[in-house]
C-alpha cells in the first residue's frame, strides 16, 4: 500500500463504522415509525426486521476475520462497502417483510464486516503515537451516521419512504467511492491477515479479569438494546409526540455518540481503561433508566446523549481492556470473542425485547430490564478492574 497519513486511514475506518453501523443500522431507527404509518409494516413487524439486522451482525462479526484470512482486506472491503449501499436502495422498494428481511440481514452481515476489518485494516497501519487520535476519529463515524439520519430522516420523509432510502443510498454511494478510490484500494491484496507475533517471553493470560470484561460487554450489548432499537418509535407513538420529536432526540444521540470516543479517551488517561469502563457502564445504567423514571423533554434528552455518548464510549474502553488483559499474540483473538460476545447477546436481547414489547404493549419495561443487565455489566467491569495484568513468562517461577 502506498503510504497514506494517519488522517487519511482514520477517516476510511471512520466511514466504514459510519456506514457499518451509523447508517446500516441505525438509519432504520428513526424510518420505523414512517415504515408503520405508511402501512409497508406493523410495528411489531417492523421491530423483528430491526432484530433482524443485529442477526446479521453476528453473522459478519463471526465471518470477518475467516474472511479476511481466505480473500484479503481489499476484496473483503470492496464487497462489503457494495452490499452495504445496494441493501440501502433495496429497502426503497415496498418489497413485503421477506424483501425486507433478506435486505436487513445482509446490511448487518456487512456492516459487521466493515467494522471488524476497516478498523483494524486502519488501525493496524497507524503509528503508536497517532492511534488514540486515530481511534477517536473513527470510532466518531457511529455518532455522526446516527446524527445524519436523525437530520436527514425527517425532512426527506415528507416526500416519501422511497426518496428517503434513495438519498441514504446515495450518501453511502459516495461515502464508499471515496474510501475506496482513497484508500482501501491501495491495499495490497493479502493485507490484514495477522503479523505473527514474537514468541520470545509470552505473556500469560489474565483469564478471570479477560472472561469477565467479555461478560461485561455482552451484557452491555442487552443495555444496547432499546434505545437504539425502539428510541424514536417509543417517543413517537407511545409518549405520542411525533416523529419530528422522536428525530430531535434521535439527533441529540447521535451528537453524544460522536463526541463518546473523546469523552472515552480522556478518561481512560485519567482512570485507566478498566476503572473507566466501571464509570461508563453505571452512568450508561443510570441514562437507560432514566425514561422509566420520566418522560418529562429534560429526561429524555439527557437520557439521549448520555446514552449515544456512552455507546461508542464503552466500545473505546472494552477494547483498551481486553488489549491491557491479553497477551500480545491473543488481542486480535481476544477481540474477536469479545465482538461475538456483544453480537450474541445483541441479537438474543433485540429477539427478546422485540416480543417483550408486543405481549407487554409498552416499552418501558424494556428500559429497565436493560439498565439491570448494565448494572451487572459494571460489577464485572469492577471485579476485572482488580484483576492484575499478565506478565511475560519469564518474569514466573
Amino acid at each position: 500500500m502506498h503510504e497514506r497519513s494517519w488522517v487519511s486511514l482514520s477517516l476510511a475506518g471512520g466511514v466504514c463504522v459510519l456506514l457499518g453501523i451509523g447508517l446500516a443500522r441505525f438509519a432504520y431507527t428513526p424510518l420505523i415509525p414512517a415504515l408503520v404509518d405508511a402501512h409497508w409494516f406493523t410495528i411489531a413487524q417492523a421491530n423483528y426486521l430491526g432484530a433482524l439486522n443485529l442477526l446479521g451482525y453476528l453473522i459478519g462479526a463471526a465471518i470477518a476475520n475467516r474472511a479476511t484470512l481466505s480473500f484479503g482486506s481489499r476484496k473483503v472491503l470492496a464487497t462489503a462497502l457494495a452490499v452495504t449501499a445496494v441493501s440501502l436502495y433495496a429497502c426503497l422498494y415496498d418489497g413485503g417483510v421477506i424483501w425486507y428481511g433478506i435486505w436487513r440481514l445482509a446490511c448487518g452481515v456487512s456492516g459487521a464486516v466493515l467494522t471488524v476489518v476497516g478498523v483494524s485494516a486502519a488501525l493496524s497501519r497507524v503509528a503508536a503515537q497517532h492511534r488514540p487520535a486515530a481511534s477517536a476519529l473513527i470510532f466518531s463515524g457511529i455518532g455522526l451516521g446516527i446524527a445524519a439520519s436523525g437530520t436527514v430522516v425527517p425532512w426527506l420523509i415528507a416526500y416519501g419512504i422511497a426518496p428517503t432510502w434513495f438519498a441514504l443510498g446515495s450518501l453511502a454511494t459516495l461515502l464508499a467511492l471515496w474510501a475506496w478510490v482513497h484508500v482501501w484500494s491501495h491495499l495490497e491484496p493479502a493485507a490484514g491477515r495477522p503479523v505473527p507475533q514474537a514468541t520470545h517471553a509470552p505473556r500469560r493470560w489474565s483469564a478471570l479479569g479477560l472472561m469477565l470484561v467479555l461478560l461485561a460487554y455482552g451484557l452491555d450489548a442487552v443495555g444496547f438494546v432499546p434505545h437504539t432499537l425502539f428510541w424514536v418509535d417509543y417517543i413517537t407513538h407511545e409518549l405520542g409526540r411525533g416523529l419530528t420529536t422522536g428525530a430531535i432526540y434521535w439527533t441529540a444521540f447521535g451528537l453524544g455518540a460522536a463526541v463518546g470516543p473523546f469523552v472515552a479517551g480522556a478518561l481512560a488517561h485519567w482512570l485507566g481503561f478498566r476503572p473507566a469502563l466501571v464509570l461508563g457502564l453505571l452512568a450508561k445504567a443510570g441514562a437507560v433508566a432514566l425514561p422509566v423514571a420520566s418522560s418529562a423533554p429534560t429526561a429524555l434528552l439527557i437520557s439521549s446523549v448520555l446514552v449515544g455518548l456512552l455507546i461508542p464510549g464503552t466500545v473505546a474502553l472494552t477494547s483498551g481492556s481486553v488489549m491491557e488483559l491479553a497477551p500480545p499474540a491473543r488481542q486480535q483473538q481476544a477481540w474477536g470473542w469479545a465482538t461475538l460476545s456483544f453480537a450474541l447477546l445483541q441479537a438474543i436481547a433485540a429477539y427478546g425485547m422485540a416480543w417483550g414489547y408486543t405481549d407487554l404493549g409498552s416499552y418501558r419495561p424494556l428500559f429497565g430490564m436493560a439498565a439491570v443487565a448494565l448494572i451487572i455489566a459494571a460489577l464485572c467491569a469492577a471485579v476485572a478492574a482488580r484483576s492484575p495484568l499478565p506478565r511475560a513468562a519469564s518474569e514466573t517461577v
